[in-house]
């Protein structure tokens, strides 16, 4: 089949490296032509705005709805969004008008990749489709009201319109069931991961903890966005003072940037963290698994909140593909994802619990032995080239 994703993100993005990418990776694999229509949040930065990787077309064709420089995220005035989602819109239909395809697959019922594909197909008549990977409406964060009624809009009205549905929790499943959508047509495929990213740096924990200086270290790791709008780092910091005082010899490393890098560190200031936590900042994407593979323990601090139950945390399926023990809150699927072992799940929202339990991985070698070898078997669930035999389900269950 010819499918053409639209999504308004990058491909290093959190969705783009852990869904979007990985998933038409292995499409193309299995013989489909597949071409991405994406945003980038430095698109006036960028270099090469089309490629082709592993038998996937990929086209940048606009500035995505927020800036990223480095570790810091920029928001536009309102003004400027508007006009920046304009031409987005626009860029995007364009492209997809002069591809000619059988699916248009949108990911994340965002305005302008919706919007797009909603007037191309009135056009080209092909099959639409859509991937759920989050709560937009709850997630992400808006500078007025009037932006989060819109996305709420397009995120309640856009499966009306769509001959299927992927998800990747069973909150979002459950959700749309409620909505009155056929639970026949919805897929539910979680987060996954790219084999390859991870394979080539098997066997070398030591030479990368030494290349990072963290070997006489327990090393606690944190790999995501530092943004607390919707990610409890603030949550892991309360409880790594905890920590502290138990175990001087731990670090936490904090990886990746956000709209809240500064105020972070501004936090762990006051709470006397500042010698043993290190801001990694936002690396590339094919150094991160570094960091799970030189860490003792990885986290994904979580609360009960809807966002979180929506989530299905990129965190935890990459740690487990390092072989790398996490600790979760007991939100959502997050049980779930670790029911083939590789973790220790603990109460959301209790400091006290989620240090509890990183001081014993971090205290007990012969734990931390078996949840780690826990953890690469329970990888094998998790690899996209087994997950995309799951997704093309949806395409399936409609033609």
């Amino acid at each position: 089949m010819r499918i053409t994703f639209l999504l308004t993100q990058s491909l290093e993005s959190p969705s783009g490296l852990g869904r979007y990418w990985p998933l038409c990776r292995e499409l193309s694999f299995l013989g489909h032509d597949v071409t991405i229509l994406a945003l980038h949040p430095n698109y006036s930065g960028l270099n090469c705005r089309h490629f082709v990787r592993d038998g996937v077309k990929v086209y940048y064709v606009g500035q995505m709805h927020v800036k990223k420089i480095d570790s810091q995220k920029l928001y536009f005035h309102p003004l400027a969004l508007i006009w920046i989602t304009l031409l987005a819109t626009a860029k995007l239909m364009y492209m997809a008008l002069h591809i000619p395809s059988d699916i248009y697959h949108i990911c994340k019922p965002h305005p302008m990749n919706s919007l797009a594909a909603l007037l191309t197909n009135a056009v080209r008549k092909a099959l639409l489709y859509l991937d759920c990977d989050d709560y937009e409406a709850i997630s992400n964060r808006f500078e007025g009201n009037w932006q989060k009624h819109i996305v709420r809009f397009f995120e309640d009205k856009l499966p009306s319109f769509a001959s299927g549905i992927t998800v990747n929790t069973r909150f979002m499943m459950e959700r749309l069931i409620r909505m009155g959508y056929p639970q026949e047509r919805i897929v539910l495929v979680p987060n996954g991961v790219d084999r390859q990213r991870f394979r080539d740096l098997q066997g070398h924990r030591e030479s990368i903890r030494q290349k990072l200086g963290i070997s006489a270290h327990k090393v606690v790791a944190y790999v995501g966005s530092l943004s607390l709008t919707n990610h409890a780092v603030d949550l892991l910091l309360e409880a790594f003072t905890i920590i502290q005082r138990q175990n001087a010899q731990a670090i936490l490393l904090l990886v990746g940037g956000g709209e809240d890098y500064n105020k972070l560190q501004v936090v762990c200031k006051e709470l006397g963290l500042s010698g043993s936590v290190r801001f990694v900042g936002w690396i590339p994407p094919e150094i991160v698994p570094m960091y799970y593979f030189a860490a003792d323990v990885s986290v994904d601090p979580a609360r009960d909140t809807l966002a979180e139950r929506a989530r299905c945390p990129l965190k935890i399926v990459e740690s487990l593909a390092a072989g790398t023990p996490v600790v979760s809150g007991d939100v959502g699927d997050r049980s779930a994802l670790l029911s083939f072992g590789g973790g220790i799940i603990v109460p959301p929202g209790n400091p006290e619990a989620l240090a509890e339990a990183i001081l014993a991985i971090i205290e007990d070698d012969s734990l931390r032995a078996r949840l780690s070898a826990e953890a690469r078997e329970a990888s094998e669930y998790y690899y996209w080239d087994r997950l995309v035999h799951d997704f093309v389900k949806v395409y399936e269950a409609t033609n």
